[in-house]
């Protein structure tokens, strides 16, 4: 991910229990002295400068205290100014204290150490984020595609929250928080907290989550934003531009809460809308509260990208609601997320697409495991001292799914979906770690159900690598008939123009494109090519899947359109992968550090650093 520099033999002394309620769990990735005090509210009072790309003014942290003795506060921090601290005393005078910032750790930053001599309800840390902020991206007006104006948003997950907030940066705090973001008039500022739409600008934006969240779900955003409704509790901030677009092609949203709430229990949050971000978010979506945050390429036209959105929805519930207490627990996040992900496609879209759906992620995982080292195959990872973005891969999301699935498949819906409501309900506000789950999971299904499932079975499948014997094998009918056509046509058997391919569904097409075998000759290419202009196609996964296939059998047309593709956008599940197959080859590598010249001032951090990785001189 974006840094893999291993520990430095210090940061790994940072290792601390996290709460009487967590007794199990420890999280190498926070300098924050968990076990003697807690941070339960946020205060933030920030000036957005965009001249100087940041974040300044002071944060109120409100303390609980776990010890009686304790005195001393341990923050995370990277890359900020810290200016002064005060610690408020009794009689609610501020009093100046000292502090110290340690030398920066290449994945940990720096450890911030406030010792107030007495036990503070609030601190105040005056500070300023730099320009090199990992969980920000600074965009002036150019690098939009609206063009209109400068763009900054967020990235917090997993521990970005401590480049821009001194915070105690663990999944495993909860925490509401409150703010206060001044900006340019002619800017809008959102935060993951509840905002009114049709909400004036003023340059001067209020916020407040009263839901404790942990810190990676702290967000915010500045832009040239508009708003448009699409239901009574649901909207779309986005630039201009796309706005009408997002609005059309996510109007199902109403629809998704409507059915998951009928499946797992009320949405807590309230609003729930989405902001449509530069092409440069580096992600497909993220989960912040009552705002996820989406990429524009999933804006295809026809909805049939919209599964993403179906994704982020379902953290309301698994994620957010409930989560991870350490990032080797983020399967407990991604993998609900996506098992949730497609009972919600299921019921909106039906059983077929949610099939076709299960089908593609399955395929991908089994090609992706056969690149991962075994031990980053298990469920519950051990990190082993590595950034802990190296925990996202496709194992956490589709095997995690896969594993629930399994225990669908054995207990039934008519058991395992209210076992699902309750684990929701039972756990909400709550972060919880793999083996507390493991636990719920004996005393609250395998125990109530004997006979269905061994505990020897759920081990395999969350510490065991790879897939188990049991694994589903979800199969599509309409990916057979594909398959058949397709082999109809590499054979000779039949013409392009024979191929039912006006039926085709986006997934259809995914199928049959990754499904080319790689000694497709280059006139089938081409005929492919002529026939449906798949080069420039408009839907970005398909354009993905053509260009990784042109690039592996050596189809050097795509390169021009290749060029603008990798240059317009910065999402990683899309670039990555084709800068790792132009990296193979030296005439590919060459054309790949040319195009990233021109790419890299408008990629965020997070890719900047993973195709650094890749591209790097030898």
């Amino acid at each position: 991910m974006f840094l893999r520099t291993t520990f430095a033999a210090s940061a790994l002394s940072a290792v601390f229990l996290l709460s009487p309620s967590l007794s199990a769990a420890t999280d190498s990735y926070t300098y924050a002295n968990l076990h003697e005090v807690r941070v339960s509210h946020l205060y933030l009072d920030l000036s957005v400068d965009f001249d100087n790309k940041a974040l300044i003014g002071f944060a109120d942290l409100s303390l609980n205290w776990q010890q009686q003795s304790a005195d001393t506060v341990l923050l995370d921090t990277r890359d900020l100014l810290i200016k002064q601290v005060y610690a408020r005393r009794a009689d609610g005078q501020w009093r100046k204290v000292p502090f110290n910032l340690a030398e920066r750790d290449a994945v940990l930053g720096s450890k911030l150490t406030i010792k107030p001599g007495f036990q503070t309800q609030t601190l105040r840390i005056h500070y300023q984020s730099q320009p090199q902020a990992s969980g920000l991206q600074w965009l002036s007006k150019e690098q939009t595609a609206g063009k209109n104006q400068p763009f900054m948003f967020s990235q917090n997950q997993a521990i970005h929250a401590r480049s821009w907030i001194p915070i105690q940066d663990s999944p495993a705090v909860r925490l509401t928080y409150s703010a206060r973001i001044q900006t340019d008039k002619d800017l809008l500022a959102v935060m993951s907290a509840p905002t009114e739409p049709g909400t004036a600008r003023t340059g001067d934006y209020r916020f407040n989550m009263p839901h404790a969240i942990p810190p990676y779900l702290l967000a915010i955003a500045v832009g040239d934003l508009q708003f448009k409704a699409m239901s009574a509790q649901t909207g779309v901030y986005a630039e201009s531009y796309i706005l009408e677009a997002a609005a059309k092609e996510f109007a199902s949203t109403q629809q998704m809460i409507d059915v998951t709430e009928k499946l797992y229990g009320d949405y807590r949050w309230g609003r729930y809308d989405l902001l449509i971000l530069p092409p440069s978010f580096p992600f497909g979506g993220m989960e912040n509260p009552v705002l996820s945050f989406i990429t524009p390429t999933v804006i295809a036209g026809d909805g049939s990208l919209v599964n993403l959105i179906a994704h982020e929805l379902a953290h309301s519930w698994s994620g957010n609601l409930v989560t991870n207490a350490t990032w080797q627990d983020l399967w407990l996040n991604e993998g609900f997320t996506s098992y949730v992900e497609n009972r919600i496609m299921e019921q909106v879209f039906g059983v077929d697409r949610a099939i076709m759906e299960q089908a593609l992620s399955v395929q991908d995982l089994k090609q992706e495991l056969q690149s991962l080292d075994a031990d980053d195959s298990r469920l519950f990872l051990d990190l082993k001292g590595r950034d802990p973005d190296d925990a996202f891969s496709g194992v956490p999301y589709t095997k995690g799914q896969l594993f629930l699935m399994f225990l669908e498949n054995r207990f039934g819906r008519e058991v395992f979906d209210p076992f699902v409501k309750k684990y929701f309900d039972d756990h909400a506000f709550k972060s919880i770690t793999t083996a507390e789950f493991e636990r719920y999971l004996a005393a609250n299904l395998l125990d109530q159900h004997p006979g269905k499932v061994s505990s020897e079975e759920v081990n395999e499948w969350i510490h065991g690598r790879g897939l188990p014997a049991t694994t589903p094998n979800p199969q599509s009918d309409a990916f057979l008939r594909v398959q058949q056509h397709s082999n109809a046509w590499l054979s000779g058997l039949r013409a392009l123009n024979e191929l039912p391919t006006t039926e085709w569904t986006v997934h259809e097409w995914l199928f049959f494109i990754n499904n080319l075998p790689l000694s497709i000759t280059p006139t089938q290419l081409q005929q492919l090519d002529q026939a449906f202009n798949l080069t420039h196609s408009s839907n970005s996964e398909i354009a993905h899947a053509w260009y990784l296939l042109a690039l592996k059998t050596g189809y050097r047309q795509v390169l021009p359109a290749l060029e603008q593709y990798l240059v317009s956008i910065g999402r990683r599940k899309l670039i990555l992968p084709l800068y790792r197959q132009l990296a193979s080859t030296p005439e590919g590598l060459a054309f790949a550090r040319k195009v990233y010249q021109q790419a890299r001032p408008g990629y965020h951090p997070l890719a900047q650093g993973s195709v650094d990785e890749i591209l790097k001189a030898d």
